[in-house]
């Protein structure tokens, strides 16, 4: 049975390695995904409430993490990385994250989530380009790849660049 749930400090080595191996074999992948998350967990970008873990018989099979991010003077959420274990993919397990990400952060207030990804995978959430709604895609992004959704409907509108957490490099 699938379990999502926050991530724990007990967590931290198996998503370490949950992400790593994700990623190996990922079309878009700078190799670092699972450094970058033990660096964002640092940083003031953090929120413990949204970092999930996907779990089967106990076992971390997925994870999940939304930061912190601005467009304006607005704070929206970064998502990245989704990573789900290689064996565990296209089983709906990437998809059961995202969904209670995004109702987490709809309790928490957030309006808008961004995401740099497939423009074949996120569109199913609700992710559109994000210059249709206000966002300015960074330079040297394709823009079919930055994408955005809006958590509230009844969120007022942004417009501006988005400015990831210092820790992206971005």
């Amino acid at each position: 049975m699938l379990l999502i749930r926050k991530e724990e400090l007990k967590d931290y080595n198996d998503v370490y390695n949950v992400i790593k191996d994700a990623f190996l074999s990922a079309e878009h992948s700078d190799g670092n995904e699972h450094d970058l998350v033990n660096v964002l967990r640092q940083s003031k970008s953090f929120i413990p409430e949204l970092s999930l873990v996907a779990e089967i018989d106990g076992k971390i099979v997925g994870h999940i993490l939304f930061t912190k991010a601005s467009v304006g003077k607005d704070t929206v959420l970064a998502l990245a990385p989704l990573s789900v274990l290689p064996k565990f993919q296209k089983k709906g397990i990437g998809s059961a994250l995202v969904s209670e990400g995004h109702n987490i952060a709809k309790k928490l207030g957030y309006s808008y989530s961004v995401v740099l990804g497939s423009e074949k995978y996120y569109p199913k959430f609700g992710y559109i380009p994000a210059v249709n709604l206000g966002i300015n895609t960074p330079v040297g992004v394709p823009e079919i790849n930055f994408m955005a959704v809006k958590l509230n409907e009844n969120a007022a509108p942004i417009k501006g660049n988005m400015v990831y957490a210092k820790e992206f490099g971005i």
